[in-house]
């Protein structure tokens, strides 16, 4: 009896642990990083206009500086795309911007 206690039990534990798996709700796959400074304008533009959070873009392009309001930087020219001026909205999302 002992034995058939532990095995309903063992059954009933996995049945609950797979049943909070599907549960959950499924989450939004996340766009690969892209390593360097941009060079697809077209992808790049197409990112921006999903309208992401700071926290998406450096997720997004981690080699890129995002200049975010009130952040201080140096007005060096830079032709190779890896420094971006963010316009922001309310919420604090990109909603263009610029690359200098």
């Amino acid at each position: 009896m002992s034995r058939l206690s532990a095995l309903v039990l063992g059954i009933a534990v996995a049945g609950a642990s797979l049943s909070g798996c599907q549960a959950t709700a499924p989450v939004a796959s996340q766009p690969r990083p892209v390593a360097g400074f941009v060079t697809d304008m077209a992808a790049f533009d197409a990112f921006i206009a999903t309208h992401p959070t700071a926290g998406q873009f450096k997720a997004a392009y981690p080699d890129v500086l995002l200049v975010t309001p009130g952040m201080m930087t140096t007005r060096e020219m830079r032709n190779n795309n890896s420094r971006y001026y963010g316009k922001f909205d309310d919420a604090g999302r990109i909603t263009g911007g610029s690359f200098m």
